[in-house]
């Protein structure tokens, strides 16, 4: 049973609150005024015994030699000692940081025509390739990448692997192609995470075809059945879509979030490009892109992920390195009760060791 003064006393705001695994054990930090006391106690008593003495100097060697706060100090830091010990029979907890489990990243990255533009130099498609490029090499060689180019459809470049070489062949070979389908890239990157769970784009189509009352010849393809967690819980793999443009064909990438955000996956975005749109013509024809933000913000919102801005080449590969960290250190509470015995432990060493250097005793 937890002490009262546990669980009815309000913590202060803007500080961080402690938690322990057994707190019932702090009820033995009450015997550390006892001890105080004890101290106090023996030390009127020393001053009491000594005056009885006739030499001043037998007084002086029975009071200590040295600065008064000198006799102070190997007690005091042996009571903290004793202190980090009762803490650490209480099992603490803290949030530190952590290597990552995550085991397996797609890295979807938009191959639209619209990546040729060269407002992020030299152009958009060759700055994301440098930038994901430089993303492999700060990764651990453990983690498994995965490589995703989508434009009108999406496409498995690479499958998840450790080869760092094929990796980089695959995105050094993207063509480009024309409208942007978002939402099956995220897709595509989920049936290639969960290979075994039936995922296929066109259980979306049906589900949409289904909504608007429109009669369908074939029956929709089986998906397995799965409970959904809550997003953000499945730590083992994470998406990284880059786009330069809003969605102009294929399922709704909100839909698609939410089956990520279902299965607990993070999908990460990063948008490049021009927010406010921007015609761009080459080959004998163009079109006008724009970056639609709201929609990659409620993706990354809805997986429990985040949403980048990238405006420059630099901007992109601080994105890059920024999401290379956070996938492979992840802060998570974990029990510390070591660190406060070895604390405790070297509190306790120093005060037997001045004690002896200053006093020729231990305390």
């Amino acid at each position: 049973m937890n002490p009262s003064w546990l669980t009815d006393w309000r913590w202060p705001a803007g500080i961080p609150q402690p938690n322990f695994l057994w707190p019932q054990f702090l009820w033995l930090l009450l015997v550390l005024p006892l001890l105080i006391l004890l101290y106090v106690w023996l030390m009127r008593r020393k001053k009491k015994m000594a005056v009885r003495y006739a030499s001043l100097s037998i007084v002086k060697e029975a009071m200590g030699k040295g600065p008064g706060w000198r006799r102070h100090v190997p007690p005091l830091l042996l009571l903290l000692a004793l202190t980090l010990m009762l803490l650490a029979s209480a099992r603490p907890v803290a949030v530190v940081a952590l290597p990552s489990n995550q085991q397996t990243i797609i890295l979807a990255m938009d191959v639209s025509g619209s990546m040729r533009a060269t407002d992020v130099e030299p152009n958009r498609l060759v700055a994301a390739q440098n930038a994901a490029k430089a993303f492999l090499t700060e990764l651990p060689r453990n983690v498994k990448v995965g490589v995703v180019a989508f434009a009108g459809s999406a496409q498995v470049a690479q499958l998840p692997t450790v080869n760092r070489e094929d990796l980089v062949t695959a995105i050094d070979r993207f063509q480009l192609q024309r409208a942007t389908a978002t939402g099956n890239a995220i897709v595509i990157s989920l049936a290639t995470l969960f290979p075994d769970a039936g995922i296929e784009l066109q259980q979306l189509s049906f589900d949409r075809m289904r909504g608007t009352g429109r009669s369908l010849d074939q029956a929709p393809p089986k998906v397995n059945e799965f409970v959904p967690v809550a997003p953000g819980s499945y730590t083992s793999a994470a998406i990284i879509m880059l786009t330069d443009g809003q969605r102009t064909t294929g399922v709704d990438p909100l839909e698609a979030a939410k089956m990520a955000a279902d299965r607990g996956v993070r999908v990460y975005t990063v948008g490049i490009g021009t927010v406010d749109g921007e015609t761009i013509g080459f080959e004998g024809w163009s079109m006008r892109v724009k970056l639609d933000e709201a929609t990659l913000k409620g993706i990354a919102q809805r997986t429990a992920a985040d949403y980048f801005y990238a405006g420059t080449a630099a901007d992109l590969k601080k994105v890059y390195e920024t999401l290379s960290s956070r996938l492979t250190i992840e802060k998570k509470e974990t029990e510390v009760s070591a660190l406060f015995a070895l604390a405790a432990a070297v509190l306790a060493l120093l005060a037997g060791g001045l004690s002896m250097l200053w006093f020729n005793r231990i305390l």
